[in-house]
């Protein structure tokens, strides 16, 4: 258990964990923190005696429910981080579901982000946790990020590729190419002399038609054949 004053967001010390056998429990100041581990912290000195009822009334902000700017929970404080040369807390840890669960994310909470502090609960202007910077993603939301990374990374390379073809089509010389083509093909060639017209009786005129020659029948001709 952090021992700590909220106000000030400054950790004092530590509690040790309850024990079944006896009631009592043991308070170590900060400045006899002499080493950390992932699970184990090294103190030297003699420690404080206390007991359950005193530890209840200590203010803390550790399981805190972590509200947004419409009061709705959207975490909890499951943890913090502090310099050791004097305590200040520089970030809260906040959890989504159930800190106990094995590989569920962490986003950082700095305490400038918080706007109200009350016994059990922190009210914030925050619209979700996708507001704080992430300490540590579980499977399932590095699966969601990356994701969400390669859907913008597709969107944004298709909003290039239509840019670029846009320019293309607006500076090609297509337009300027029919335009020479059909200029060229409209203008008479000087090369070409056109036909003279030729002076004549016109071809269908009937007068320049001869009767064809009549065909006479020979005496000796049989004239049923």
């Amino acid at each position: 258990m952090a021992w700590m004053h909220p106000p000030v967001h400054r950790l004092l010390g530590w509690v040790s964990r309850p024990s079944a056998l006896r009631m009592s429990r043991e308070v170590w100041r900060l400045n006899q923190c002499c080493g950390f581990t992932d699970q184990q912290v090294f103190v030297r000195g003699e420690p404080a005696v206390t007991d359950q009822v005193m530890l209840e009334r200590l203010p803390t902000l550790m399981d805190a429910v972590l509200l947004d700017r419409d009061g709705e929970r959207i975490g909890s404080v499951v943890d913090l981080d502090f310099r050791p040369a004097d305590g200040a807390i520089l970030h809260y840890l906040i959890a989504r579901s159930d800190p106990r669960l094995p590989g569920s994310s962490r986003w950082r909470l700095a305490p400038d982000r918080i706007l109200d502090q009350q016994p059990g609960q922190i009210q914030t202007g925050l619209m979700g946790l996708d507001d704080l910077p992430m300490a540590r993603a579980s499977v399932r939301q590095d699966l969601l990020q990356r994701t969400q990374r390669w859907r913008d990374q597709l969107r944004s390379m298709g909003d290039l590729a239509g840019d670029r073809l846009e320019g293309w089509l607006e500076d090609s010389p297509i337009d300027d190419f029919r335009e020479d083509f059909r200029s060229e093909t409209m203008r008479p060639s000087p090369e070409i002399d056109e036909p003279e017209p030729v002076s004549g009786p016109e071809v269908w005129d009937d007068d320049s038609w001869e009767d064809p020659p009549s065909r006479r029948r020979s005496e000796d001709e049989d004239p049923w054949v």
